[in-house]
């Protein structure tokens, strides 16, 4: 059984995903009639659009709090393993990632339902390590968050138990400082000739280091297309150090219509005229916690949180967002993970921007995507 190449590396040059569709609201803080709704109907009639229309690949957001306020968005949100589990046996093509907090989680039990789903998606699944950092949900499993500067070590012990479960075929013992293992051995292995795509975001100097080591793909975060270059160029650099060529991904949420008078009109509705301000004063707090010198206009990023949950936004019309991605491209960045104000309806307006995308030369035609 040969291993199909994910999505997430190939053969588009840049790369389109979801993000967040496993949580109530999704990306946005808006009580907007006609936003997102995550039910499992809802999931995978998205997650089947999804694939049809070449998108490549599903991420979901770990969370276990959400942002409170009326809307309480994230607040509901499925179990990501499970989730992509049964979105795998939903569609044909698509990667599908799970996102998980490896301090909640035994490496042995979580190796073996993570082969499990990739066996379900015949080699499509793919992992998003967190390493966590909410006090309050930590608190939730009665589990002690590691101080910031030895986290990644956890992180890395846990990772290495992992890949070992999942390539090698005699029992091992592991002594380290986190786990004391005997006898370890688990049937079957990963699908094919090969082992699930590993994806983090780790934003720190240690976060990327560990990408640098164990991941195929790191997420990062930025905040204007102006130092995107500069900051693909870090990541990709220290990846480059330990021998290995991640990809660099980005994160975003995008409101596209026909002309930038709609995108803008949609944007005022969500936004402004049923935007959750309680909840985006939440989560600025827990954003801004020992960072408030960073910020220099909350307004603005209480809009953002509303639209967005914080990411970089892509609005206007379908020209306008595709130069924008391309402009990503340019920068060095290899895909981004969008939130929508509704994974199923506003599917269609992404497929015109995808459509323009492969006529620039950034995305393969759909119809190979699709083989």
């Amino acid at each position: 059984m040969k291993r199909p190449v994910s999505a997430m590396v190939g053969p588009s040059k840049f790369r389109i995903g979801l993000f967040g569709m496993n949580c109530s609201n999704g990306m946005s803080m808006t009580t907007a009639p006609g936003r997102w709704e995550s039910s499992w109907d809802n999931n995978a009639l998205a997650a089947k659009m999804a694939d049809e229309a070449g998108v490549d690949f599903l991420l979901p957001i770990g969370r276990w709090h959400g942002y409170k306020g009326v809307t309480d968005t994230q607040g509901s949100t499925f179990e990501t393993i499970a989730w992509a589990a049964g979105l795998l046996a939903a569609t044909k093509r698509i990667t599908v990632s799970a996102t998980l907090h490896v301090r909640f989680a035994n490496p042995i039990f979580s190796a073996k339902q993570m082969v499990t789903a990739d066996h379900i998606g015949k080699g499509r699944f793919a992992l998003n390590i967190v390493s966590g950092w909410n006090h309050g949900e930590f608190e939730m499993f009665g589990v002690n968050l590691i101080p910031h500067e030895t986290r990644y070590d956890f992180t890395e012990e846990w990772v290495e138990i992992v890949k070992r479960v999942w390539s090698e075929d005699e029992p091992f013992n592991h002594k380290g400082q986190w786990f004391a293992l005997k006898d370890v051995l688990s049937k079957p292995k990963p699908w094919g000739d090969g082992v699930p795509l590993l994806i983090s975001a780790g934003a720190s100097i240690e976060g990327r280091r560990f990408a640098g080591r164990h991941v195929d793909c790191l997420f990062t975060s930025f905040s204007d297309l102006d130092h995107l270059a500069r900051n693909v160029q870090e990541v990709r650099g220290i990846s480059q150090e330990y021998g290995r060529n991640a990809g660099v991904f980005g994160s975003g949420h995008t409101i596209c219509r026909p002309t930038r008078r709609e995108a803008d009109e949609l944007y005022n509705y969500i936004v402004n005229e049923h935007g959750d301000w309680d909840a985006a004063e939440h989560a600025a707090r827990i954003r801004m916690r020992g960072r408030e010198g960073r910020y220099t206009d909350v307004e603005a990023l209480k809009r953002r949180l509303i639209s967005g949950i914080g990411t970089y936004p892509v609005m206007g019309s379908y020209d306008e967002c595709a130069a924008e991605f391309a402009r990503m491209s340019e920068a060095g960045l290899d895909g981004i993970a969008l939130g929508l104000f509704n994974y199923i309806t506003e599917m269609p307006h992404l497929q015109e921007v995808l459509a323009r995308l492969e006529h620039m030369g950034l995305r393969a035609p759909n119809k190979e995507l699709r083989m």
